[in-house]
Formats: C-alpha cells, sequence, structure tokens
C-alpha cells in the first residue's frame, strides 16, 4: 500500500507518530528503555511529553541536557503539564471515578480554573525557553481538558493540543480524528485490557492517514506488552511515514488551506473508523 493517500485532489502522506508521555528525571532511565525498544523497530523521530515538575521532583541538569540532545536529533519535545497530579477534590461519584481510579489522580489539567491552568503552562513555556527548545504543543496529563484549561490554552501561542481520540489544532480547535493506541501497565487485568484492545484499534485506524502510537516509560518492561506495540509499530511503518505530531499537525493545515482555505471552525477532516 502508498504511504501516500489523497483527500479530494490533495495527496497527503500516510504518517504513524510516536509519543513517550510523562519523561521526567525520575522516568529517564524507563524513558530510555522504551526509546530503545522503539529503535529495535526503526530508528524513527519521537514526541516527547516532558513534565517540568513532575510528581513535585525538581527537573535535573541531566534531564535538560538529554532533551536538548534528542531535540537536536530530531525528535519533538512538547509540554506535559507542570507536575502531572490532581490534587484537588472530586466533585462527585463519576467525577471521582474519572479522576481517581481511571486515571489514578494524573489529570493535573482537568478541574484547574482558568487563572490556575495558565499560570502552570507560563511556568511550563518558560522552562523550554530557558532551554531554547522548540516548542509547538501542549498535551495534558491523561488527556483531561477542563473548561479552565481550554480557555488558557486560547491565551497562548501553541500549534496543537491532543486528547484520547483526536488532535486538535490551535487556536482555532479545528479537530483530527485519531483513535490512540495507548497501554495501561499498572496492573495484571490492565495489561490484559490493553493487549487485546489495542490490536483492534490498530486495524480500525488502518484507513485513516494518522496512526498514533502513545507508550509511556514502562512500556519496555513488559514482555507481551513491549512485544505488541512493536508489532504495531512494524506493521504501520510499511505503509506510513513516522513524524513527530508537530511534523503531521503542520501538514494537515497545509493541506487543509489547500482544499478549503476559507474554511473556519472545529471542523474534522479526517474520520477515524473507530467509535468515540
Amino acid at each position: 500500500m502508498s504511504a501516500v493517500s489523497t483527500i479530494g485532489l490533495v495527496p497527503v502522506e500516510r504518517f504513524v507518530c510516536v509519543v513517550l508521555h510523562d519523561v521526567a528525571a525520575s522516568t529517564r532511565a524507563a524513558c530510555s528503555r522504551t526509546l530503545a525498544a522503539i529503535a529495535e523497530v526503526a530508528d524513527v523521530p519521537v514526541t516527547l511529553l516532558a513534565v517540568p515538575h513532575y510528581h513535585g521532583e525538581a527537573s535535573t541538569r541531566d534531564l535538560e541536557e538529554w532533551l536538548g540532545a534528542r531535540s537536536r536529533k530530531g525528535d519533538e519535545i512538547a509540554l506535559h503539564g507542570w507536575s502531572h497530579r490532581d490534587e484537588l477534590p472530586a466533585s462527585g461519584p463519576i467525577d471521582r471515578l474519572r479522576r481517581r481510579h481511571y486515571t489514578r489522580s494524573e489529570g493535573e489539567f482537568w478541574a484547574l480554573s482558568e487563572v490556575e491552568a495558565q499560570q502552570r503552562i507560563e511556568r511550563g513555556t518558560a522552562w523550554f525557553r530557558e532551554h531554547g527548545w522548540p516548542l509547538a504543543g501542549f498535551v495534558a496529563p491523561a488527556w483531561l481538558l477542563g473548561p479552565g484549561a481550554w480557555a488558557a490554552l486560547a491565551t497562548q501561542r501553541f500549534e496543537y493540543t491532543a486528547t484520547l481520540r483526536q488532535l486538535v489544532h490551535l487556536p482555532g480547535r479545528r479537530s483530527v480524528a485519531s483513535q490512540s493506541v495507548v497501554y495501561s501497565t499498572s496492573s495484571a487485568w490492565r495489561r490484559q485490557c490493553s493487549l487485546l484492545w489495542n490490536p483492534v484499534v490498530a486495524r480500525l485506524e488502518r484507513g485513516n492517514p494518522l496512526l498514533r502510537i502513545e507508550l509511556h516509560p514502562r512500556d519496555a518492561d513488559f514482555s507481551a506488552v513491549l512485544r505488541s506495540w512493536q508489532r504495531i509499530l512494524e506493521r504501520a511503518l510499511r505503509d506510513r511515514r513516522a513524524g513527530t505530531v508537530a511534523e503531521f499537525m503542520r501538514q494537515d493545515r497545509a493541506a487543509a488551506t489547500t482544499i478549503a482555505p476559507s474554511t473556519e471552525g472545529p471542523t474534522t477532516q479526517w474520520q477515524s473508523t473507530a467509535a468515540d
């Protein structure tokens, strides 16, 4: 199959984006294992979601030098919240289920006010500026963006954000449907569910010009999980080009402008076959 598809009359490359979450000083060794496992399949650029103050820990010079080297190598670094911790009270049983059990209190930007969200984002962007790293994307921990976080993002100069099922252009919020391949490894039953679910997602997304493989630091530490996502990546590379999320979003923006230069608003250009 060709790595190029068409939307209207405009040729569009088929992409696979590999994203590594929760990059921080304390996770760096595990991140390095996962990056080495990615390289076993192919030497591809990766989008690294960096957390400046992960679980309250200070960043380190070693981490920052390592991130700078990865950026110079061709990886993208995106901002992934400030602390990655959701410490505000839940507002009811459904909210508690989502924030305390499903995301295990990691959805930092779900319940923040606009002011609080803006302050944390600005501290994160200052960290990027201090080290001279290009910054295109903001991805909230656990992909959870509450009303305050969306309002705060409207005041910033990011090119994109992301949810579990979409990439979103900023500031206009035009979305690109893309169900993430993502594993949960914190317990045996979560790992087993991930092993059953993710090959289905990969098959359902075959018709989508974008496949996202979203990994976490310990996704190379469990052999069955490792083999699963490596197989999905290997198959994707047969007819897709690997690129960073920022690279894909810039191509998508250019294609949308070519197809419909006067189109505005939150339209979805590519429809996923996966249920939302």
